[in-house]
């Protein structure tokens, strides 16, 4: 025999139901806001996972386009680092570590300026090699063949200065071949000597392989033999002042690599 539910049975019946079907319902909600929150929300923690760094380089003029090639190859393969260079003659950015200028890598163009600086840096690598060559204008107008033509008082020969590494190697060479040269200007940077020829403010200058390489469409190169050549090492280090010396560290490593031996090479720099 069936009942009948009074109204407050009724009632009373129908909240029960309704709660039962709420209870899942508010499970489901639960899961789903936990999942947002591990999943989506920026209270997760996923942000900053990757260290970033900004890192200066003061290198030495004569590394100008290669390190700008490294740079943007290094910075690609190293996501959240960024590579701000700073180029200029070797014994100016000794100046600037040596005055306390922040930096986080030295590169030089002889081991001798590294020296100079060695309380302030890690131990340095040598990453590549270099060699100099005869710049001369585009079709080598003068028919400059060998250093003894740059004896030519008629000749307006520039060279980089002496306290340069370019001009301490230009200096070398030209003594040991007994050459008298009397630039008309001596240059605070290898590029300020290409840069002269370029213009043709000068007949010949004394530069880097790859200087003259970096300009061939202005400049002819003139082979120097290997005997009566010099050649140039660049040692890198980072600085001990760094405030990302573990970034630091890993770029100078990275110069050394298959990966950044290749891109020093095919600009012309010999393996170190």
């Amino acid at each position: 025999m069936s009942r009948t539910l009074t109204p407050a049975r009724r009632r009373t019946a129908a909240a029960a139901l309704t709660a039962a079907l709420l209870v899942p319902l508010a499970a489901c909600s639960s899961n789903d806001d936990t999942k947002k929150d591990t999943a989506g929300s920026p209270a997760s923690g996923s942000a900053g996972a990757a260290p970033t760094a900004n890192l200066t380089v003061l290198a030495a003029a004569s590394l100008t386009d290669v390190f700008k090639t490294a740079g943007a190859a290094y910075e690609k393969s190293h996501p959240g680092t960024k590579l701000t260079f700073s180029f200029a003659g070797s014994q100016e950015l000794v100046a600037q570590v040596s005055q306390g200028s922040p930096a986080d890598v030295l590169v030089t163009a002889d081991p001798k300026s590294m020296d100079k600086v060695k309380a302030d840096t890690t131990t340095p690598a040598i990453i590549a090699k270099n060699r100099l060559v005869i710049a001369t204008g585009e079709g080598n107008p003068f028919k400059v063949d060998e250093l003894k033509d740059l004896a030519d008082t008629k000749l307006k020969v520039v060279l980089a200065a002496p306290e340069v590494p370019a001009g301490k190697y230009s200096e070398k060479i030209l003594d040991a071949q007994k050459i008298t040269v009397k630039p008309v200007s001596q240059e605070p940077n290898v590029r300020a000597v290409l840069s002269k020829v370029e213009l043709g403010e000068a007949d010949a200058g004394l530069v880097y392989k790859t200087d003259a390489e970096s300009a061939k469409d202005k400049v002819d190169a003139v082979e120097i033999p290997d005997d009566q050549n010099a050649i140039a090492q660049y040692p890198a280090a980072t600085l001990k002042d760094s405030k990302n010396a573990e970034a630091a560290a890993a770029f100078v490593a990275w110069l050394s690599s298959p990966e950044g031996q290749k891109i020093l090479q095919d600009a012309g720099f010999q393996k170190p």
